[in-house]
C-alpha cells in the first residue's frame, strides 16, 4: 500500500503476448485443397494432410502463400528463410523509394538585393539536384504590416527561378510567416 502511495505501484503486470504469424503454417492451414508450389515438388492441387505429409517429408513447413485465391495457394519452404527472404525484399522496396527533400530558404520582409541573389543561388543549387524548395519570409513583430512587400519578394524569388523551377504553391500567410513551395522543373538527379 506504501508503494501505490508513493507512485512506484502500476498495477498487475499483463501476461507476455507472442505476435501472431503472418501467414498460416503447418497445421492452421485450414482449407480442404490447396495448391501447392515450391522446390522438389509438382505443382498441382492437393488435399491439405497430403501437403502437409509432403512437407514434413523435406523437414519443411507448408506455408499459405495467398490465402485470398481458390484453392489457397500453399508453398513448402522452411518458414524462417522465408520470413527472412520477405523482409530482405520489403527493405529493398523502401530503399528504392524516393524521398522529397525540402529544403527552406527563410526571408525578412526588408531582405538585401545582395543577400537575395545569394540565396536565390542556393535555390537554383538545390532545384538543378532534383529538391524542392520552400522559401519564407519571416515576419519578427510589427514588421507583420509589410505583408505585401513580403509577397513581392517572394513573387521576384519564384520569376527569378522560372527556368530551372516550377511554382507548385502561391505565397500564402500562415501566422507570422509566408510560404512559396517550388519544385524542379526536370525530373532529373
Amino acid at each position: 500500500m506504501a508503494l501505490k502511495k508513493a507512485g512506484f505501484y502500476r498495477g498487475p503486470r499483463l501476461p507476455f503476448r507472442k505476435k501472431e504469424a503472418e501467414h498460416k503454417i503447418n497445421q492452421l492451414v485450414t482449407a480442404p485443397e490447396v495448391r501447392l508450389t515450391g522446390e522438389n515438388v509438382e505443382t498441382g492441387i492437393y488435399p491439405v494432410s497430403q501437403a502437409i505429409d509432403m512437407a514434413i517429408e523435406q523437414g519443411l513447413d507448408l506455408v499459405e502463400i495467398s490465402p485470398n485465391a481458390v484453392p489457397p495457394v500453399c508453398r513448402i519452404v522452411d518458414y524462417s528463410k522465408f520470413l527472412y527472404e520477405q523482409k530482405k525484399k520489403q527493405k529493398e522496396i523502401k530503399s528504392k523509394a524516393k524521398q522529397t527533400i525540402i529544403k527552406d530558404i527563410r526571408f525578412g520582409p526588408n531582405t538585401d538585393d545582395h543577400d537575395f541573389q545569394f540565396k536565390l543561388k542556393h535555390a537554383v543549387s538545390f532545384l538543378e539536384s532534383g529538391e524542392k524548395v520552400r522559401a519564407f519570409v519571416h515576419f519578427k513583430g510589427r514588421s507583420i504590416v509589410y505583408k505585401e512587400q513580403g509577397e513581392i519578394l517572394l513573387l521576384k524569388f519564384a520569376q527569378g527561378l522560372e527556368e530551372v523551377g516550377k511554382v507548385e504553391l502561391l505565397p500564402k500567410l500562415e501566422g507570422k510567416r509566408m510560404f512559396l513551395t517550388l519544385a524542379p522543373r526536370s525530373g532529373k538527379k
